[in-house]
């Protein structure tokens, strides 16, 4: 399913582009470009199958339960489609009070019809089908773990009366109507996201105006990888929203034309993922000191959503490699133009000397203390407190499943001795290459340089210390010096501990640093001084 849109630009010219079901596109503009009048042109076309989210006016709750029929409900969502199509929707809203209520009827109908369903198929002695329906997370369970990633400390439930209420950090419950206006947008656009029909084209309307950009950045990124079945335009002021979302397209509106009240065509570009945005709009919209974290890898991978949690109120931002890491950085800091900016980077250990590891930290680059961010994921400890979590949830013996996963990982690390040593060897090797490069002293004097490598000395001793790691069965010393990544271990470990697919226990391990604040402080150790060094900015 696609969404073909026609934009007018100068007489006779026009922008035509298509939206595809799992595409993101971002309308970035300052204040009076056009951005409202262009969501109401594209709502227009498709409003039959779009929903529309106002994220920028000012929601609030009457009620934090049912107020309406199921068929009230149905006339009231008819209504506000209707009335959106009038041009005065782009200014005013006649449905201020309607729109959370209906928010709100879905997120406890979905709650209600997942427990129906579960119910049903246990009267039925059905038990396969109610643990099948058990294993789709509920909506209020996706809600907490979203905003707990997109770092506001709520969590929302439903009460015996079918209210939904909040607590903040483990505090006595309370009425949704006392959320911060940040806190209600953010569980509004969250719950009309996750409770929306499949094929959707989502507009959410400068969800910024209420939000930090720490808190709808990734907010956003989570629902776009949510709600992978729908489409999804976000019209914004901040540049940094695309910038975090690289797989998004980004529509780029300097200016509009008005005949009366409304907008005949606009000054836009298209803007590919590689084109720069302009520094002029950049000024325009970025008038705040942010603070930066450059990591290697991308949106998707295993470092991201973890350093969000490591380090919340960053932005934290993907890079391919770590030479794209200290490009940014050094960019960025060295730069008189954008002195707003604080950035960090971060990159993994990769067996790293202690001398490139301190080069790195004086230009604003920290290495991992441990060898890669698998390292952290299947850290013994984190192994341990996953264990201990999912054993409460499926039976068992949690201890026993440690003791198997150690023993399975060591005994596929054996079979790899070799690969290991080898692979660990080659950063030393390359380490002492180009330290015996000539410099610009030498080269000047013609002298004569020999470099000279013992490369079967290097994987030896490697071997060594992998077999030594291995006798005496320390597995945390191997995750932690050793790419295991790149041998079965890490798919040994997630099968001893019952868990189907390495992606199931990576997000565990996500759900226990949301839960559980002492294991958060544990895995913020292994980053050394970097947690101090932001918090001092």
């Amino acid at each position: 399913m696609s969404f073909d849109l026609t934009i007018p630009q100068a007489v006779g010219k026009q922008i035509n582009l298509t939206i595809n079901i799992g595409e993101n596109l971002f309308l970035l503009g300052a204040n009076g470009t056009g951005k409202s009048s262009l969501m109401q042109l594209i709502y227009n076309r498709y409003h039959q199958s779009t929903l529309r989210i106002s994220a920028h006016r000012q929601n609030w709750f009457s009620f934090n339960g049912l107020t309406l029929s199921s068929l009230q409900k149905q006339q009231v969502e008819s209504s506000i489609r209707d009335g959106d199509i009038n041009l005065e929707s782009r200014w005013r809203d006649n449905f201020p009070e309607h729109r959370p209520n209906i928010a709100i009827y879905d997120l406890i109908e979905a709650e209600n019809t997942r427990a129906r369903s579960i119910a049903s198929a246990v009267d039925a002695s059905n038990i396969e089908l109610a643990q099948t329906y058990a294993k789709k997370d509920a909506p209020i369970k996706i809600i907490n773990e979203l905003l707990r990633l997109s770092n506001i400390p709520i969590n929302i439930d439903i009460d015996q009366s079918n209210n939904i209420i909040a607590s903040r950090n483990g505090s006595a419950p309370y009425s949704i109507a006392e959320l911060s206006d940040g806190e209600r947008n953010a569980l509004l656009i969250a719950a009309n996201v996750l409770n929306a029909k499949s094929g959707t084209l989502i507009l959410i309307d400068e969800p910024e105006r209420h939000l930090h950009r720490s808190i709808i950045s990734p907010l956003l990124t989570l629902l776009f990888s949510k709600r992978k079945d729908c489409a999804f335009i976000v019209s914004t002021h901040d540049v940094m929203l695309p910038l975090d979302n690289l797989t998004a397209r980004t529509l780029l509106i300097r200016s509009c034309t008005y005949t009366g009240s409304s907008v005949t065509h606009w000054d836009v570009d298209l803007v590919s993922l590689e084109t720069k945005i302009d520094d002029d709009l950049r000024r325009d919209i970025l008038g705040s000191r942010r603070k930066l974290l450059f990591i290697e890898g991308t949106n998707q991978s295993l470092d991201k959503p973890l350093y969000s949690l490591v380090f919340p109120n960053v932005s934290v931002i993907a890079k391919s490699n770590c030479r794209d890491v200290e490009h940014a950085v050094s960019s960025l800091r060295g730069s008189n133009e954008f002195h707003w900016l604080h950035a960090f980077g971060i990159v993994d250990n990769d067996g790293r000397t202690e001398k490139d590891i301190h080069r790195l930290k004086e230009n604003g680059i920290y290495a991992l203390s441990v060898y890669s961010v698998e390292s952290i994921y299947y850290h013994p400890h984190i192994q341990y407190l996953v264990a201990q979590r999912y054993a409460g949830v499926i039976g068992g013996d949690a201890d026993e499943r440690i003791v198997n996963a150690k023993a399975a990982a060591l005994e596929s690390i054996r079979l790899h001795v070799q690969r290991l040593s080898e692979r660990s060897a080659e950063k030393a090797l390359r380490e002492d290459l180009f330290r015996h490069l000539p410099g610009k002293k030498e080269i000047c004097a013609g002298e004569f340089i020999e470099i000279s490598l013992d490369v079967a000395k290097s994987v030896r001793q490697e071997r060594e210390k992998l077999q030594n790691a291995l006798n005496a069965c320390d597995l945390e010393k191997i995750i932690s010096q050793h790419p295991i990544r790149e041998t079965p271990a890490l798919e040994k470990i997630v099968e001893a501990l019952r868990f189907q697919k390495r992606k199931d226990y990576e997000e565990a391990v996500l759900k226990l640093l949301i839960d559980d604040a002492e294991a958060l402080v544990f895995v913020r150790s292994l980053f050394g001084a970097l947690t101090s060094d932001i918090e001092a900015i």
